[in-house]
């Protein structure tokens, strides 16, 4: 075998490589000895064919092998050979006349094409100061949230019949709705429970059964909203035919014992302290997730090293592409925003050089310190993962399991995770006590957690931060929770700097009329 560097310019390298046909010819022969006594020809009893008649039946499909083989074991074994990392899969293309080498006429040479891992310094971590956000959880949240756990679980008792209903009030409707006398699909439904003031329908629906009483029948007369889901109807004058049954009002749930063990709870103390711990558990993710970007955020900063621009132009082409999507999806177009599309380009490969800045340093301090993720970790992460789709657990389980990448997508948070904690370790860690609402905010929108060119307006509408589950998640306290759901950031902070737009309401249980 012949090995030729062909470049060796920064981290990029070129090696041809010439494997002789006598070599590959060895390779066919002895692969050809294994199979004389498997085959069966007819004229031949089994071990006792020719050689030369076993290469003309098979010589072409044993080759083919070798040639792949050698491919595949000589590549390897040069790349351990000179200790060289590459970024990515190295390109392998073959050189000549394939036809030849397959009939035994040529050599076999190709050429392996790859860029290198740097050589990472890795920063002394003990010099690192780090800030982790705290809130400690006083009795007022712990008592608002009971209050709104309550509230949620309002029920409604019927009023007198000749009652009229008011805001708030619940009422129990049919109804048919029109546009232009004539019924249209989805626009029809009964028994159905509207809280008046819910905002379920779409706007001027719900005020125009104020003052109805039980037996009623009235015309609602409502607009769908310019930007209704449903093209048919948006912007539609549609006049809905509405019967009202029965009219309820809420009822307040008493903060007491019953209302505790009602919900599983051994008493109410015990049920304080079960939300107490479920919102102390959200903030100290949240507090986490700070800490975490204040980590890359340090870490970007103290290494530079020239990166592999394979690597730089995948993920940029990866944000590049969500950025067009969400666009979409929000009907914009580029030359509709403050920026220019080459504007853009330059921020967003900014932040694709940080994202792979900080993953490769993150794989070298795992690979230095001997950082790695179990297999019970991943399963139990993969088992959390596929809970999300109920219904259709299997099916997703398979999923992860016949793709790789899709369970690399499962493993490499928690090995980021274990580097995190790592680090923070011998980082010197501070608690800075701050307000819940900065707490809440999410560190990858904060203006000087970003890559100075991304700092600017950005392109997409943003999301509102994620605030702590004070209501919702209370409402699962009594039971024994699973761990607690990280910011949707915290996995990979590096991942989100195209914001998506807040996504639609659900129509679930919504007549045609709802928004």
């Amino acid at each position: 075998m012949e090995i030729v560097e062909t470049n060796n310019d920064g981290l990029a390298r070129s090696i041809q490589v010439t494997i002789s046909s006598s070599e590959l010819d060895t390779g066919v022969t002895a692969r050809l000895e294994e199979l004389k006594g498997q085959v069966q020809l007819k004229g031949f009893r089994p071990g006792k064919v020719p050689m030369d008649h076993m290469k003309r039946t098979y010589g072409q499909q044993v080759m083919s092998e070798i040639v792949q083989q050698k491919v595949n074991d000589t590549s390897q074994q040069i790349l351990t050979d000179r200790k060289e990392r590459p970024a990515m899969q190295p390109e392998i293309n073959l050189v000549g006349d394939a036809a030849e080498v397959m009939a035994g006429s040529a050599d076999l040479v190709y050429e392996m094409k790859f860029e290198v891992i740097p050589e990472i310094q890795l920063t002394d971590f003990s010099k690192l100061s780090l800030e982790r956000p705290v809130v400690s959880v006083t009795d007022a949240q712990v008592l608002e949230s009971l209050d709104r756990l309550a509230e949620s679980r309002t029920s409604f008792k019927p009023r007198a019949a000749s009652a009229k209903a008011k805001d708030g009030d619940q009422v129990k409707i049919d109804f048919i709705g029109r546009i232009d006398g004539e019924a249209f699909d989805g626009g029809t439904a009964e028994g159905v429970d509207l809280v008046i003031g819910s905002g379920q329908f779409i706007p001027g629906f719900e005020e125009q059964l104020v003052g109805a009483k039980a037996g009623d029948s009235l015309d609602v007369k409502v607009s769908f909203p310019d930007d209704y889901g449903s093209e048919a109807l948006a912007g539609k004058a549609a006049v809905f035919a509405c019967l009202v049954h029965e009219v309820s009002e809420p009822t307040a749930t008493a903060i007491d014992e019953d209302f505790a063990t009602g919900l599983g709870m051994e008493n109410l103390e015990k049920l304080r302290e079960a939300i107490r711990e479920q919102m102390s558990s959200e903030y100290t993710q949240m507090s986490r997730s700070h800490l975490k970007k204040d980590l890359l955020d340090q870490l970007d900063a103290k290494h530079s090293f020239e990166l592999p621009p394979t690597m730089v132009n995948l993920e940029f082409d990866q944000i590049w592409h969500q950025f067009e999507h969400e666009l979409e999806s929000e009907g914009k177009k580029i030359d509709e925003l403050d920026e220019s599309e080459e504007e853009l380009r330059a921020e967003y490969r900014l932040i694709a050089e940080r994202r792979v800045r900080t993953g490769l340093v993150i794989a070298e301090v795992g690979t230095q310190n001997t950082i790695e993720v179990s297999q019970e970790e991943v399963n139990q992460a993969l088992m959390q993962r596929i809970q999300q789709f109920p219904g259709q657990e299997r099916e997703a389980l398979e999923y992860f399991q016949k793709n790789p990448d899709a369970m690399m997508q499962i493993r490499a948070p928690l090995f980021e995770d274990k580097v995190v904690d790592f680090i923070s370790e011998l980082a010197k860690v501070s608690d800075k006590p701050v307000s819940l609402e900065e707490l809440m905010k999410d560190p990858t929108e904060a203006e000087d957690a970003k890559p100075k060119a991304a700092s600017k307006k950005a392109p997409a509408k943003k999301a509102a931060a994620k605030k702590p589950a004070k209501e919702a998640s209370a409402e699962k306290a009594p039971a024994k929770k699973a761990p607690a759901k990280k910011p949707a950031k915290e996995a990979s902070a590096e991942k989100a700097p195209a914001k998506k737009a807040p996504a639609k309401k659900p129509a679930a249980k919504k007549p045609a009329a709802k928004k």
